[in-house]
């Protein structure tokens, strides 16, 4: 039911995509200040060439497979995984979750140090990098609620009946929602945030107008409505065009961190942005990988009061307050200077914030 699964892109792939990439079509900069009309052409077109010709995907792919992984087909799906064992028999599972618009690849830096302390389990998530839908697509909505039950079993195909869940993001809803469910297998879940939002009238006194903006939906790009309404259109340029699936990643990290700011720098280094666009062009999942949105699944975690609840970016103590209405908040930090996608940003930071969190429930 397992089967060993090694990366190894065929060379005709990584041929044509440096190709592509030389053949782009660049449009000219259209007026108005950086980033308000879009990612700039010279930032992209920067990162472009670099890709072409500095970037070593096969680095990165020796890189990834230094962890042991597998593939195994769950409910008409295949699920491929990362399976990295803790020198230490007596240590806790855990299974982590990928964000969206991001892969596996996210943990590349993590898997490593969080192996010294939990068994660690990081699956791609359905429809995304190595977890293709099949062909046809499964007309069955792939739900948080589906990926969670998904999650469950593979925990229990590889033997691991109490685990640890960590999410970020995407992750960070199927994360709650496997506690909800299956409460007597998870002993604790940790996210990088998402809790507390001040959804009612009587919390937002106050608030930030970042908080107040973000809650109605005003400002950036508009992309989550079109992704909710019309992902197929946008998948033929994921499809088609490399750059095109470039430069929507790259809208999407530095919009969600406001890296266009003035004065503001780039978190993750460029190679962990570009391996990640590199396995979403080399699976073709651009498209796929959207289902979180059309099929209605994007937004916050869900409240849950089964399972203690770590935070490691939570945000102000008035999330916390609120977060504590319907969640057993145990654990609240605050990892400052860091990014939306904490797990290329600071590895280091974020492996410690998890294991503090789940170090506390076994002293507890």
């Amino acid at each position: 039911m397992m089967k060993p699964f090694t990366i190894d892109v065929p060379q005709a792939d990584l041929d044509d995509l440096r190709e592509r990439l030389a053949r782009t079509r660049w449009p000219a900069r259209l007026p108005g200040a950086e980033w308000n009309r879009g990612v700039p052409v010279a930032h992209l077109r920067e990162l472009a060439d670099y890709w072409a010709d500095g970037y070593d995907w096969r680095a990165w792919e020796a890189k990834m497979n230094t962890f042991p992984q597998f593939t195994t087909e769950i409910d008409g799906q295949r699920i491929h995984f990362f399976h990295v064992r803790s020198a230490n028999p007596d240590a806790l599972p855990l299974i982590i979750t990928h964000s969206w618009p991001n892969s596996v690849s996210e943990f590349t830096e993590l898997l490593g140090p969080l192996s010294e302390h939990f068994h660690v389990v990081a699956p791609s998530l359905p429809g995304f990098g190595f977890s293709p839908f099949p062909e046809p697509a499964d007309e069955r909505p792939w739900s948080v609620e589906r990926v969670a039950r998904t999650w469950a079993e593979l925990m229990s195909r590889l033997g691991y009946e109490r685990y640890g869940a960590h999410g970020n993001d995407a992750g960070a809803l199927v994360s709650p929602q496997l506690a909800a469910l299956f409460p007597e297998h998870v002993v604790g879940v940790h996210i990088t945030g998402g809790l507390g939002m001040p959804t009612e009238p009587e919390d937002q006194e106050g608030m930030d107008t970042w908080v107040l903006d973000m809650l109605s939906g005003a400002g950036g790009s508009g992309y989550a409505p079109y992704l909710a309404a019309r992902p197929q259109t946008l998948s033929y340029g994921f499809s088609d065009s490399p750059v095109a699936q470039l430069a929507y990643l790259v809208e999407r990290f530095k919009e969600f961190d406001g890296w266009h700011q003035a004065g503001s720098t780039d978190p993750i280094e460029r190679d962990l942005v570009l391996t990640n666009a590199s396995l979403y062009w080399l699976t073709g999942t651009g498209g796929s990988s959207s289902w979180t949105y059309y099929e209605g699944a994007a937004g916050m975690p869900i409240d849950q009061d089964a399972v203690p609840t770590g935070v490691s970016h939570g945000g102000p103590d008035t999330f916390r307050r609120i977060a504590e209405r319907k969640n057993t908040i145990v654990h609240w930090s605050n990892l400052e200077g860091t990014s939306h996608m904490l797990a290329m940003a600071a590895p280091g930071p974020l492996a410690a914030d998890i294991r503090d969190f789940f170090g506390g429930l076994t002293r507890r």
